[in-house]
């Protein structure tokens, strides 16, 4: 008996030692491979930033067959170490803050923000600036978790959350995506419409956004500056177009920088009110976080030089300020032309002028003394009759271009999204076809079914679904930028937590307000009752994001020990690879 257990006990040993000799020559290849990195440079200045990074789990079906995503070749960014900036790096970093630009510039915010001109004048130009500068904070962080980690939001979450939460999860990100996307197409079918004199119904020009959607989504293929140049055109043309009204229509100077820097809203009431919250609403959207967070993976970063990350983080931000300053100037010639010319307005004044100049949509404004009510559509109507049909054809190619550019990055959300949370591995078509169809039946439905002098309602539909999904965006980028585990030395400070926090408790209590008003203005008992059976259950999956958010921000008293199972620290040690190479991994 002895004698048998000496053998077992030397077969273990063997084995044992056999497996350690394995290790000691893998990480002995591991030194080799990374002896060049970790030595003196020749220049004479030892690297001192080699940290702890964070690298997304290697897959062997990556290895087995080509995977075909919008990262097939990254831009690489210049060597220029001698100088603390540099505008070629800057140039090499720009690009996907311009794209996740295109979201504060969508025909919903277009609409947006005529109607706050229509309706208050330039008096909420203040909250559509602190609106963008939120904004710009939010896009900070969904930046910087893509940038340190490698992974964008949808990845992160899928390999954090639980199976059940991480569906829930997808399912609402997908329902906001539906909704921007259905602002969107409609938009661009709203502009062929306005274009063609009516020839074009909306269901076509629906059919024939996708069609152009298609093609030009595959544009990346020719090159990723290219298909950012093309975003860059149609940006110049939304800036040309809204410019012109702009300069036509000649708003009050004075009484613009008063609207935008006096935090102020004199006479104001609930219409106002509901208008502001709305403005809010427009330019937050769920679905831009999950963009941003991809997007930035475009660019050559070695995540484990921690200047590198550093310096990324500082140009994409550099990069985001400028592309968002831009957008917000256009927004703000929209709601300056229309502060100018048609606040107080009423419907017999648009009327008569219509009349006067022979518009052929006169009946969209009924005789009578009510304030004028106007969408993206009416909005070129207006223009028409005031300053002439070229003022209305130069609106639609604005709208136009604005409706393209946010349906393309739209689609692009929707596969970031559809790939992250689901992880898919499909070919590019099938995934393109996946995501548009999801997106695009629900569009073409209302296309066929709605007139397209009658799309307000569903507008502020749309706005309402956009509004309940931004916790579903806002919270997890808090939580994952937050986790010294996921993000090390780039996570949140005290003074990030706590100002990210309160922004996001007050970006979701704005919005949700808007959501009351917007229900208890249907007056349905029927509505009533399942709005709040459905409220229960949304309210109870964000307090359970919110308390993992909690609990990341250092509220201790939170955890009451299950969140290892339950909580975002679930998956950590899967993708903390701790500087180990991928392969390496892998083979382990």
């Amino acid at each position: 008996m002895k004698s048998v257990q000496d053998d077992d006990h030397l077969e273990v040993r063997g084995t044992v030692d056999f497996v350690t000799s394995c290790e000691l020559e893998m990480e002995g290849e591991k030194t080799e491979r990374s002896k060049l990195k970790d030595s003196p440079q020749d220049s004479g200045v030892i690297q001192t930033n080699q940290y702890s990074s964070i690298s997304p789990p290697a897959s062997p079906v990556a290895d087995e067959e080509p995977f075909s995503t919008y990262f097939e070749d990254k831009v690489p960014i210049p060597e220029d170490v001698s100088q603390v900036f540099s505008f070629r790096k800057l140039w090499a970093f720009t690009g996907p803050g311009f794209l996740m630009s295109i979201a504060y510039l969508d025909p919903g915010n277009i609409e947006s923000d005529l109607q706050s001109g229509a309706k208050a004048g330039f008096k909420l130009l203040w909250v559509l600036l602190v609106a963008t500068i939120i904004g710009l904070l939010l896009q900070r962080l969904a930046a910087r978790l893509g940038v340190v980690t490698g992974m964008h939001l949808a990845e992160v979450c899928n390999r954090q959350y639980p199976t059940v939460p991480r569906i829930i999860l997808w399912l609402m990100v997908e329902l906001a995506i539906i909704g921007s996307d259905m602002q969107e197409v409609i938009g661009c079918a709203i502009a062929l419409n306005l274009l063609s004199v009516g020839r074009i119904p909306l269901w076509a020009g629906v059919l024939i956004t996708i069609t152009d959607t298609f093609v030009f989504l595959f544009l990346d293929k020719y090159g990723l500056r290219k298909l950012e140049a093309f975003f860059a055109f149609l940006i110049t043309i939304m800036a040309i177009s809204f410019g012109y009204e702009y300069v036509l229509v000649k708003p009050d100077q004075g009484e613009l920088l008063k609207g935008m820097f006096v935090p102020y809203c004199e006479g104001c009431g609930p219409v106002q009110l509901e208008q502001a919250v709305g403005i809010v609403g427009a330019v937050i959207m769920p679905h831009n976080i999950y963009l941003h967070s991809a997007l930035v993976k475009s660019r050559e970063v070695d995540r484990k030089n921690k200047k590198e990350v550093k310096e990324a983080n500082k140009y994409f931000f550099i990069e985001s300020t400028i592309a968002l300053f831009i957008s917000f100037l256009i927004n703000v010639f929209v709601v300056a032309v229309f502060a100018q010319s048609f606040f107080n307005k009423t419907n017999m004044d648009v009327n008569a002028e219509c009349n006067a100049t022979g518009s052929p949509h006169t009946d969209l404004f009924p005789l009578n003394n009510d304030t004028l009510e106007v969408d993206i559509y009416k909005g070129g109507v207006v223009l028409g009759c005031f300053f002439g049909p070229a003022a209305l054809y130069i609106w639609a190619i604005g709208i136009l271009a604005a409706g393209q550019s946010s349906t393309m990055t739209g689609t692009y959300s929707g596969q970031f999204v559809m790939e992250g949370f689901l992880n898919l591995r499909w070919s590019r078509f099938a995934r393109v076809l996946l995501t548009r169809s999801i997106a695009i039946t629900p569009t073409l439905l209302v296309a066929i079914f709605q007139d397209v002098q009658h799309l307000t309602g569903m507008n502020d539909f749309l706005n309402v679904l956009q509004s309940l999904q931004l916790p579903f965006a806002l919270i997890p980028i808090l939580t994952f930028t937050s986790m010294t585990s996921i993000m090390n030395d780039f996570a949140n400070g005290l003074v990030w937590k706590i100002s990210g926090g309160i922004v996001i408790l007050l970006v979701c209590a704005i919005n949700m307000y808007f959501v009351v008003v917007y229900v208890t203005a249907l007056h349905s008992v029927w509505l009533y009752v399942l709005a709040a059976l459905l409220c229960v259950a949304y309210l109870c999956f964000v307090c359970y994001l919110a308390w993992d958010c909690l609990v990341a921000l250092g509220v201790s008293c939170l955890d009451c020990g299950s969140r290892i199972q339950m909580g975002p620290s679930r998956h950590t040690d899967i993708y903390l690879l701790n500087d180990m190479d991928t392969d390496t991994s892998v083979e382990r």
